[in-house]
């Protein structure tokens, strides 16, 4: 992925801003962009299992359904105490812990033989990852400034969309293994995608600088370039109003963000985990069908990136937000009600495309005004109740298509969470001044 689009303009921008910016984006964010594809490739790697896993171990839409959500139950537990250990024990040690224990379970989801195995390793998937996604928002809170923000964060996040552009063709052709030295295509498709994790964990041992103090990569000049910036917005939002980590867990706005996500998140699990089973009941094949489930995350990853760079230039984060939220409602009530398919996909590439957009500029909202250990369990808090929504999401999918028999019925009640997640933006509002106190004019 090409960081072109997200580097600052040379125009009203310092040579030593422009190559800091520069120099921690190049080192940073392709490394984590490859692991969080890995971690969203060994999440969602089950909807591509489940065309043919589901069959031959007789799981019904609702066994699926549970399978999917148990793993945000663990994820939910252990998201807060594995972001406060990260920023404890540094992001190079505790990410590495992540991915490997991770990668292991994942490849281990090949021996899955009934129900309550199923249950089992998918819980504990969700222990292992948990704090990973939280973590990296936290850490990259450390090396930009707000200005540029939304952007990094959305060229972050865009392994979400390619994970399944890529991901999708690479789990359907896997499934072609099927009969290779005994193994199941399913068994194969968690090997493989699992074993890459551990790899990468063990290299982000050695690779990530904990912190900007810590960057051999980084001239003097530089890191106190960059010192400076991130302390004058630190002092700014003591200023607004210092918290602690109580007073944060607390916090009526903590409270609302995670609502705010948890409708965001039930959208983009309930349409995740289904999707591929939506595109095949089109009557195409295992591998038609990974290509065309693709379709909708190609056109959101260029719209992330889009989106974001738009809301860092107009320093405006409600209505980036709240927008795309309102969207996803109106386009996943349009695709249960078509009946044509590639109507249908239209109106799920628009959902997606909304999906992506809010991905990409969400976590602005609470970085704006929280830092430190607050921040920390704050962002874990949110990250951790919204994603309670990827166990409510799909099993709410998976209910009513074990009850009607069509998933696309599902996605008509999975359109209220974003509607009212975005009435919940615009009623919020945002910390502009506080956000982008102590920074350059924008762009």
């Amino acid at each position: 992925m090409s960081l072109s689009a997200t580097m600052p303009a040379a125009s009203g921008r310092s040579d030593i801003e422009a190559a800091t910016i520069r120099a921690i984006s190049w080192r940073l964010i392709p490394f984590l962009v490859l692991a969080y594809f890995f971690s969203y490739l060994d999440r969602v790697n089950l909807s591509f299992a489940a065309l043919t896993m589901n069959a031959e171990l007789k799981f019904s839409p609702l066994v699926f359904a549970w399978g999917a959500g148990i793993f945000f139950i663990g994820y939910f537990i252990f998201e807060v105490p594995s972001n406060l250990a990260l920023e404890r024990f540094g992001a190079s040690r505790w990410i590495a812990r992540i991915m490997v224990t991770w990668g292991i379970i994942s490849a281990l989801m090949a021996l899955v033989s009934g129900p309550w195995s199923f249950y089992t390793l998918r819980f504990l998937l969700g222990v292992a990852e948990a704090g990973f996604f939280p973590g990296i928002i936290l850490y990259l809170t450390y090396w930009y400034p707000a200005q540029y923000r939304a952007r990094f964060l959305a060229a972050f996040a865009v392994a979400v969309p390619v994970s399944t552009v890529i991901g999708a063709p690479v789990s359907s052709l896997l499934l072609g293994l099927d009969g290779t030295m005994g193994l199941r295509g399913w068994q194969w498709l968690f090997i493989v995608e699992g074993i890459p994790s551990v790899v990468l964990g063990l290299v982000t041992w050695f690779y990530l600088t904990n912190r900007p103090e810590h960057a051999s990569w980084l001239s003097a000049e530089q890191k106190a370039w960059l010192a400076a910036r991130l302390e004058a917005e630190t002092a700014a939002k003591q200023a607004a109003g210092h918290m602690t980590l109580g007073e944060a867990l607390s916090s009526p706005k903590v409270i609302m963000l995670s609502l705010i996500y948890f409708g965001f998140v039930g959208a983009l699990y309930g349409m995740q985990f289904w999707l591929p089973q939506i595109v095949k009941a089109f009557g195409l094949s295992n591998v038609q069908t990974g290509f065309v489930t693709a379709i909708p995350y190609a056109f959101g990853t260029a719209a992330m990136i889009l989106w974001a760079r738009h809301s860092d230039a107009t320093r405006e984060r409600v209505m980036h937000v709240g927008a795309p939220l309102i969207l996803i409602a109106v386009a996943l009530a349009a695709s249960s009600v078509i009946g044509d398919p590639t109507l249908t996909m239209v109106a799920l590439t628009v959902a997606a495309i909304g999906v992506f957009c809010v991905f990409g500029v969400f976590w602005t909202l609470p970085t704006a005004w929280l830092s430190g250990t607050a921040a920390a369990g704050a962002i874990a808090l949110i990250n951790s109740v919204g994603n309670l929504a990827g166990f409510g999401g799909p099993y709410l999918v998976g209910w009513i298509k074990d009850t009607t028999g069509s998933a696309t019925h599902g996605l008509l009640a999975l359109s209220l969470l974003p509607l009212i997640a975005g009435l919940l933006v615009f009623f919020g509002g945002h910390e502009s001044k506080v956000e982008f106190a102590g920074g350059a004019p924008a762009e």
